[in-house]
C-alpha cells in the first residue's frame, strides 16, 4: 500500500515541490470559479484583484523554480497545460485568502524569532561562526531585495509556518485505522501457481492470408508513416548577439571610475567589551556601586590586557556575549547605542577604551581588530567590468536584433536568406521532421513542438513561406520554411506481412492459453482440487513477489473470505495464469519501526485534509472567485 510513495519518495517531492507549493494550496477551483467579467481581474479575493500579469508572473516564478531545482530533468510542458496554469492561479487565490486571514487575525512573529531564523542561514556566517553582514546584504542585492525586503518576506512565511503547522498538528487518525492498513498492507498470502504458457500453444496456430489481410485493414495506423517534411531554419539567440558586441578599455575605465564605491571594501573594526548593569532609573547607590565594579574591572584589564577575554567570561553581565568572551562580531553604524559606538570608533586596533556609560549599564571596550578601507585596482576589477557592461549591451542589442529577425522572417516571407544575411546566421537543413518531436533527432530547436505546429501550417506547406519567429526556449528564436513535403503513406502490405503473422500468431496463441485456462479455472473453483499446482509461494505487498507482478496484485486483491480461493489473469506476453489462494496470514514478527512511519504517514494525510478544509473556509471567507473561464486557464501568458 505504502510502497509506492516510499519507492518513489525523491520524484514525488521533486514534483510537490514544483507543483504544489504550498500543498493546501492546490484545491479545486470549480467550487468558486465564476463566469463574471475577467476585466475585474483573472480573480478577487477579499475585494482585491488578481490581475492577468501577476498570474503570468507567477507562472514564469513556477518555471524557474522548477528549472533550477530539476535541472536536466526539466520539461517546461508540464507547465503548459490549462491544468498547470490553473493549479498556479489557484495557489494565488489561496495565498491571498491566507494572507487576509492573516492581516485581519494580525497574527506574526517576534523580532526575536526573525532574527534567530535568519542567524540560522549558514551561508551567511564566517568560518568562525559569526553572522556575515555583508554577505547577506550583498546576497539580497544580488536577487534586487533590501534586509526589510526579505524580512517582511520571511515574517510572513513564518507566520505561515506557524498557522498551518498548527492546524495540521492538531490532525490525528485513530490508532484501530492505522492498525487495520498496516495489517492490510503485512497482508500475507499464500498461493500456489498454475501457468499456461504461449509458447505452448505456438505450435496449434495456423495463420491464413485472410487473417493477415483483416489485421492489416483493422489496424492501418500501425503501417502508416506519417507525413514529413524536409525544411530549412535559422536560430537567433545569445550566441548570435555575443558576437557583435565590443566592450573597450575606454567603457570600462569610464564605469568604473564612475563607481568606485563599489569597487571600495569599507573599513571594518571587531569589537569585544564587559558590561556591568545598570539601568539609567537605577538609584544614586546602584549606580555607584555599578561604575566602582566598572572601574575595578578596568584596572584588571589594565594590568593583564592580553586577558581581556578571559576576565569578560568571569566578570562581564551581558548575557549575550560573556561566554564568547564579550565579542560583539563586526561592528556596523548603528548597530550598537551611541556611547558605546562613539567609543569604538574611536579606539586604535588593540586599544582598550575608559568606562563608557550607556542605558544598559558601564562598558569597557577593546577594538580587537581593524582592517583599513580598501580600494579594487582597475586592473584587478577590469575582467568583472568588461563581463558585466558586456552582459547590458547584449541585453538590449538581444531586443534590436530579436525585433529585426522577427520583423524579416515575416514581411521577407519567400526566403530565409535576407534575415541570415542580415544578423550573421547560418541556415541549416534538417529532413525527417514529423508533426511532433521525433526523440531520435535528438533536443534541436527544430525538434520543438511550437516549431513543428508552425512548420506543419498551411501556409507554410502549401506556399513554402517562412514560419513565424518561434522561441522555443527562452531567449532562444527559430523561424524555418518547408522545402520538401511527403505526405502520410501506408507501408504495403507485403512489406508489413512478416510482421502481422507474428503478431497474429501470438495473439491467436494468447487467446488459446486464456481459453485453457479459463477452463481450468472453472474446474478448480468447482472441485477444490489443487492438482497440477505448483508449490505453495508466499505473496504480500511489503516485499517483492515471487510470481509476476501483474498475477501478485490479482491474487491481494482477490476475495479470500473463503477458502480456497481461485483468481485467473492473463500475463502480458507470456499467457495464462490461475492461482489458487489456500491461506491468509499475518507475518510472526511485524516491522514494528515501518508500523510507526505508516501511522505518521496517515496522520500527515489526515492533516493535510484538515488544512484542506480550513483554506476552503478561508476563501469562502474571503468571498473568492476566479472570473476566466477555461480556455482562458489554458491561455499562454504573453512574452511566453
Amino acid at each position: 500500500m505504502f510502497d509506492f510513495v516510499r519507492n518513489n519518495k525523491r520524484v514525488m517531492q521533486g514534483l510537490l515541490l514544483v507543483l504544489i507549493v504550498p500543498s493546501f494550496v492546490l484545491v479545486g477551483v470549480e467550487s468558486y470559479q465564476d463566469r463574471g467579467d475577467a476585466a475585474a481581474g483573472v480573480a478577487t479575493v477579499a475585494g482585491q484583484k488578481v490581475t492577468q500579469q501577476e498570474w503570468e508572473e507567477a507562472q514564469r516564478r513556477q518555471i524557474d523554480q522548477a528549472r533550477q531545482m530539476m535541472g536536466p530533468q526539466f520539461d517546461q510542458k508540464m507547465f503548459e497545460t490549462p491544468e498547470a496554469k490553473q493549479a498556479i492561479l489557484n495557489n494565488l487565490v489561496a495565498e491571498r485568502a491566507i494572507n487576509a486571514e492573516l492581516a485581519r487575525s494580525h497574527m506574526t512573529v517576534g523580532d526575536a524569532a526573525l532574527a534567530r531564523k535568519i542567524g540560522e542561514y549558514q551561508q551567511f556566517r564566517k568560518p568562525d561562526g559569526s553572522f556575515d553582514m555583508e554577505q547577506y546584504k550583498q546576497a539580497l542585492a544580488a536577487q534586487g531585495m533590501t534586509p526589510a525586503m526579505f524580512d517582511q518576506r520571511l515574517r510572513r512565511d513564518l507566520t505561515l509556518e506557524q498557522l498551518t503547522g498548527s492546524i495540521q498538528g492538531t490532525a490525528f487518525a485513530p490508532r484501530s485505522v492505522s492498525e487495520r492498513l498496516s495489517s492490510i498492507s503485512d497482508q500475507e498470502r499464500e498461493v500456489q501457481e498454475m501457468l499456461f504458457p504461449v509458447a505452448q500453444y505456438l505450435p496449434q496456430v495456423k495463420v491464413t492470408d485472410a487473417m493477415v489481410k483483416a489485421y492489416y485493414d483493422k489496424n492501418a495506423q500501425l503501417f502508416t508513416i506519417p507525413e514529413q517534411v524536409k525544411a530549412e531554419y535559422v536560430v537567433f539567440d545569445a550566441a548570435a548577439v555575443e558576437s557583435q558586441v565590443q566592450v573597450s578599455d575606454a567603457e570600462v575605465s569610464d564605469y568604473y571610475n564612475k563607481n568606485l564605491k563599489s569597487y571600495t571594501t569599507p573599513e571594518q573594526r571587531t569589537a569585544s567589551h564587559i558590561l556591568i548593569n545598570a539601568s539609567r532609573d537605577a538609584k544614586p547607590a546602584e549606580q555607584a556601586a555599578a561604575k566602582a565594579k566598572a572601574e575595578a574591572v578596568l584596572l584588571e584589564v589594565r594590568k593583564n590586557p592580553a586577558n581581556f577575554a578571559e576576565i569578560a567570561k568571569a566578570q562581564s553581565q551581558d548575557q549575550g556575549s560573556a561566554q564568547a568572551g564579550g565579542d560583539l562580531g563586526v561592528v556596523e553604524k548603528g548597530t550598537f547605542v551611541k556611547p558605546v559606538e562613539d567609543a569604538i570608533y574611536a579606539l586604535k586596533e588593540g586599544e582598550v577604551s575608559g568606562v563608557v556609560q550607556s542605558e544598559f549599564g558601564y562598558h569597557i571596550i577593546k577594538l580587537t581588530s581593524l582592517k583599513p578601507a580598501a580600494q579594487k585596482p582597475l586592473e584587478a576589477a577590469k575582467d568583472d567590468i568588461a563581463a558585466d557592461l558586456k552582459k547590458q549591451k547584449m541585453s538590449k542589442r538581444y531586443s534590436e536584433m530579436a525585433e529585426t529577425f522577427t520583423n524579416m522572417v515575416y514581411e521577407q516571407s519567400e526566403s530565409l536568406k535576407p534575415v541570415a544575411d542580415k544578423l550573421g546566421l547560418k541556415i541549416q537543413t534538417v529532413d525527417g521532421l514529423t508533426r511532433k518531436p521525433n526523440p531520435q533527432l535528438g533536443e534541436g530547436p527544430f525538434n520543438n513542438e511550437k516549431f513543428l505546429a508552425a512548420l506543419f501550417g498551411t501556409d507554410s506547406v502549401k506556399n513554402k513561406r517562412n514560419t513565424e519567429a518561434v522561441e522555443v526556449s527562452p531567449s532562444v528564436l527559430i523561424s524555418g520554411r518547408v522545402v520538401e513535403f511527403k505526405p502520410a503513406t501506408k507501408r504495403p502490405l507485403l512489406e508489413v506481412d512478416a510482421m502481422i503473422r507474428q503478431r497474429v500468431t501470438l495473439e491467436e496463441a494468447s487467446r488459446l492459453a486464456k481459453a485453457a485456462g479459463e477452463q481450468k479455472l472453472a474446474a478448480a473453483k468447482a472441485s477444490g482440487d489443487a492438482t497440477g499446482f505448483g508449490a505453495p509461494q508466499v505473496v504480500t505487498r511489503t516485499k517483492e513477489p515471487t510470481i509476476n507482478t501483474t498475477a501478485a496484485i490479482a491474487v491481494l486483491k482477490a476475495d479470500a473470505t473463503k477458502l480456497p480461493a481461485y483468481v485467473g489473469v492473463e500475463i502480458p506476453g507470456q499467457g495464462y495464469g490461475v492461482y489458487r489462494i489456500n491461506k491468509v496470514s499475518q507475518p510472526a514478527n511485524p516491522d514494528v519501526n515501518r508500523r510507526k512511519q505508516e501511522a505518521q504517514q496517515i496522520s500527515g494525510l489526515v492533516g493535510q485534509a484538515e488544512l484542506f478544509n480550513y483554506v476552503e473556509a478561508l476563501k469562502a471567507k474571503a468571498k473568492a472567485k476566479v472570473n476566466v473561464n477555461a480556455s482562458q486557464l489554458g491561455a499562454k501568458p504573453e512574452g511566453e
